[in-house]
């Protein structure tokens, strides 16, 4: 497979380094340059035929990389005489890209993903475009991307929208998979952006446009403050173990009672409100290098108090709440069936004995395939004793929590390896244990 990497940029905000002596992707990182990490982890995807888009000094990076043997890839330019935007190059690489897909990102991002699963999903999903998706810590000034339950975009949230509205953090990272239709959407050499006027007409045409979902670590390094960042997160081996190429730590969250004050069945989003502690806990976790998936039973739907798109947009409303805190969520998994019949107004469709109802451990099996998690290493935090029965039964660590129910359900005969008295202190006690 082929890899064009975007390398024109000035890197406006990074004078202080670049001095207008060095274009923004030559700008080092513990002493390489960031477009030669991303050559290097492009390389140990087994890609290796990479062509360069350049601009601004282009020439320092044809005297630094040449034709890529001494990297052990082949490197080819594209340079822009003028420049052509994000998306404006399409017109002239049409007649450079060989294979019916190719990769393509920015160059101005530090990232280490597996990459043969983005591929495979793209395939499978027969898709025209297929955006690396994930959370950030600050979606309330991101532009987000909504996607339906299959993960095909349906539309673009511009950051400059009047957001009175829940919203999913969901952000595009800047790198793709892209199949040879996008260069019928750029018919002349003229300066566009791949967003705004190539992907977003793609969406409107009714293309095959998805989101792949993934936690692994991609970062714009376009400011001072985010250069610091990553230089750290190097340094912690944050960026390198968080690909999925690699089994992944998880802490799985309960819902109720554990993340958002325990107020019974909640079928309504203004009933949810988060623990006091929630936001600095997962902030903990976000920090840790261990993802954050919520593991939640929500039998609502089932009894008819509402609707699988209700408990989507209580969903959207504690990614909301938890993203202008800062933190976030990696995955939420929830099961809306409950095998017991008899209540006012139930929904038989969803009165079924199912695979995904906690103690059962379909969910956390979905999470484990989706995101490579070592069940073995990993933790289910929650304030019932079905939360810690459902911990033991996927062969994991158990933390119970002494708010919400703090284990008075009394449905299971379990004790937990850890009694906290929040979220906050069970993650606290977890990553403790993982620092001996």
């Amino acid at each position: 497979m082929q890899a064009v990497i975007m390398a024109g940029g000035k890197g406006t905000r990074l004078a202080e380094l670049t001095r207008d002596e060095i274009p923004k992707p030559m700008v080092e990182l513990a002493g390489k340059p960031l477009l030669l990490w991303q050559i290097e982890r492009l390389k140990g995807n087994g890609i290796q035929d990479i062509l360069l888009v350049i601009g601004h000094l282009g020439s320092v990076i044809r005297d630094y990389f040449g034709n890529g043997s001494r990297f052990g890839v082949r490197i080819r330019y594209f340079e822009e005489k003028e420049p052509l935007g994000t998306a404006g190059s399409f017109y002239y690489l049409k007649d450079r890209i060989g294979d019916e897909e190719f990769l393509m990102m920015s160059g101005d991002l530090m990232f280490d993903i597996d990459f043969e699963r983005m591929v495979q999903f793209h395939r499978e999903k027969k898709a025209a475009a297929t955006l690396f998706v994930h959370p950030n810590g600050h979606p309330y000034d991101s532009d987000l991307l909504v996607l339906d339950e299959e993960d095909r975009v349906i539309r673009f949230d511009s950051k400059h929208n009047t957001r009175d509205y829940w919203y999913e953090n969901c952000v595009n990272a800047g790198i793709f998979v892209f199949g040879r239709r996008i260069f019928d959407y750029v018919p002349e050499p003229v300066k566009r952006n791949l967003e705004n006027d190539v992907i977003q007409a793609m969406v409107r045409s009714g293309e095959a446009v998805y989101g792949y979902r993934s936690p692994e670590y991609v970062k714009d390094v376009g400011t001072m403050e985010r250069i610091r960042q990553t230089q750290q997160d190097l340094e912690r081996g944050i960026i390198e173990r968080k690909c999925l190429s690699k089994k992944q730590k998880c802490i799985f969250l309960d819902r109720d009672g554990t993340i958002n004050v325990y107020k019974g069945l909640i079928a309504r989003e203004e009933e949810l409100e988060l623990e006091p502690c929630a936001a600095q806990a997962i902030r903990k976790i976000n920090e840790s290098g261990f993802l954050a998936v919520v593991i939640t039973n929500q039998p609502v739907v089932a009894r008819g108090m509402c609707g699988m798109e209700d408990v989507r947009r209580i969903h959207r409303k504690l990614e909301t709440l938890l993203g202008r805190e800062g933190v976030y969520l990696d995955g939420i998994y929830f099961c809306p069936h409950h095998p017991d019949k008899g209540y006012p107004e139930e929904n038989p469709a969803y009165k079924i004995d199912c695979a995904c109802r906690k103690p059962k451990t379909g969910l956390i099996e979905a999470a484990a395939k989706r995101f490579h998690i070592d069940l073995e290493h990993s933790w289910m935090v929650g304030d019932m004793t079905m939360d810690i029965q459902t911990g033991v039964n996927a062969g994991m660590h158990t933390a119970l929590v002494k708010t919400g129910k703090a284990g008075s359900d009394g449905k299971y005969d379990v004790l937990p390896e850890l009694v906290c008295e929040d979220l906050l202190e069970a993650v606290e006690k977890i990553l403790e244990g993982e620092e001996l």
